[in-house]
């Protein structure tokens, strides 16, 4: 891997910083034309990637600081399209970082962790994440097994780390997002590896996960967060609503929908917030 780049505005070779897909030259911070792989890094990270807004930041979050591998689990969700969203997110950094994308199938889960998201014959319910019917999306210990598997991977291939991007406003549904579930399932993981659990998004909330990640240029047009299932957005379930406000929060017209869509999406959140 390299560690400098010919920059063609300095007309010698320099170093260089990674903002999003984009490869700024340290000496002119003009941006440089390159394909290939980051920086060089000292440490291999696993990143928990859904293919949704928070693990697709936290992904471009830590490409300058580590060799990242993107890995993603199909849990039986009924939402696949986050799935597709995955890869096209690693894609959109470059083909070395779509090479390094790991893809496993655990569908068979669907019938062990009942839930909204995994039982199509349940409705998901609509509305603000706060509301107490948010509690159906809860999948039971999901997170535990992710991180488990996630700590073997790491552990097998030489990685120090494993990141996943749970977040301040995850905290109010979710068991396993809480802080007290990371500190604990970190040291767990430690017993048993040389795995370090990192999750620098615990105490940041949406919008400010949505502002770094159009700081960083995210391809956030890729990503998806509807948990219905369905070809597009739509623009009621608790996860898009909880999208909808965090951009709305940072003045950000949501790059995944179109103008109509976020019309609408921006009307039904403020009913439901």
């Amino acid at each position: 891997m390299k560690e400098m780049v010919y920059c063609p505005h300095c007309r010698r070779l320099c170093r260089v910083r990674y903002e999003g897909v984009r490869l700024i030259c340290v000496e002119c911070d003009e941006e440089v034309n390159y394909d290939g792989p980051p920086v060089k890094v000292s440490e291999k990270c696993v990143v928990l990637l859904s293919g949704g807004v928070d693990s697709s930041v936290l992904l471009y979050s830590l490409i300058a600081e580590y060799e990242c591998y993107p890995f993603t689990i199909n849990y039986g969700q009924r939402h696949k399209n986050e799935i597709a969203a995955a890869r096209k997110v690693c894609a959109a950094r470059g083909d070395w970082l779509a090479d390094r994308w790991q893809y496993l199938d655990l569908s068979v889960l669907r019938g062990l962790l009942p839930s909204a998201l995994t039982d199509v014959s349940r409705g998901v319910p609509e509305g603000h994440y706060a509301q107490e019917n948010m509690a159906q999306t809860v999948v039971p210990n999901r997170n535990m097994i992710f991180l488990s598997i996630a700590a073997g991977y790491a552990e097998g291939m030489g990685a120090s780390r494993v990141a996943y991007a749970a977040h301040s406003e995850d905290h109010y549904i979710y068991p396993d997002c809480r802080p007290e579930f990371i500190e604990s399932v970190g040291e767990t993981i430690k017993l048993a590896t040389n795995v370090t659990l990192i999750e620098p998004f615990t105490y940041k909330t949406k919008a400010e996960i949505v502002s770094l990640g159009k700081k960083l240029n995210v391809p956030l047009k890729l990503t998806w967060s509807c948990y219905k299932g369905v070809d597009r957005p739509c623009l009621r379930c608790g996860s898009c609503v909880e999208r909808t406000l965090a951009f709305l929060q940072v003045d950000f017209p949501d790059p995944a929908l179109s103008n109509a869509e976020w019309e609408a999406a921006v009307e039904y959140a403020r009913s439901k917030s």
